[in-house]
């Protein structure tokens, strides 16, 4: 079965990611072709990167905090990026992450959920450049989640209602059909 990680990549108070994963998690985790798990950033609290660069170091974590990171990145066979757009960009605890890892990104499908005042699309842009440094796929579908669905998603009054996020359904589902067959096709190439 196909392992997909659905990272959130954000850790401040009052986070609108906890809505977004709750919607992303329901709706993949009803598919049957693939399992998914949530890694939430804040479980891997890590102190901002000043080392060597991982794609040079490997696997040498400097630190067991580090090291719980990658171990955890590696399980996955593809990702699921969760990101906020700040300052036109993406949030510096999810760069902080992705800094401190690299071969366990690599040769692996990566897809992003969105969300901000353009649907999160400048961050979603940098984070697929970002991505092909570290030898990702970045895919060409994601989801962006513009102010139409993000006021009155943040406004709900249960905070975990998935329904608000109906209108986007379809655009998750073909996102994931693309994230499945990638993430087959390089695990594939990866055992070859």
């Amino acid at each position: 079965m196909t392992q997909v990680q659905v990272i959130m990549g954000t850790t401040r108070q009052e986070r609108f990611s906890e809505r977004v994963s709750a919607w992303v998690v329901d709706r993949l985790g009803a598919r049957d072709d693939l399992t998914v798990e949530l890694v939430d950033l804040r479980d891997f609290p890590l102190p901002w990167f000043d080392g060597i660069s991982p794609a040079r170091t490997g696997r040498d974590y400097p630190t067991e905090e580090v090291a719980l990171l990658g171990r955890k990145l590696d399980e996955a066979d593809g990702y699921l990026l969760l990101t906020a757009e700040y300052n036109h960009g993406y949030p510096a605890v999810l760069k902080n992450a992705m800094d401190w890892t690299f071969v366990e990104w690599r040769r692996k499908p990566v897809a992003f959920v969105g969300w901000g005042n353009v649907g999160g699309a400048r961050a979603v842009e940098q984070l697929r450049q970002v991505a092909v440094e570290f030898e990702l796929a970045p895919l060409r579908h994601a989801v962006h989640i513009l102010p139409d669905v993000l006021i009155p998603a943040r406004q709900a009054p249960e905070p975990f209602d998935t329904d608000v996020f109906a209108s986007l359904d379809p655009r998750l589902a073909l996102l994931a059909d693309d994230l499945v067959w990638w993430a087959k096709a390089l695990a594939a190439a990866r055992a070859a």
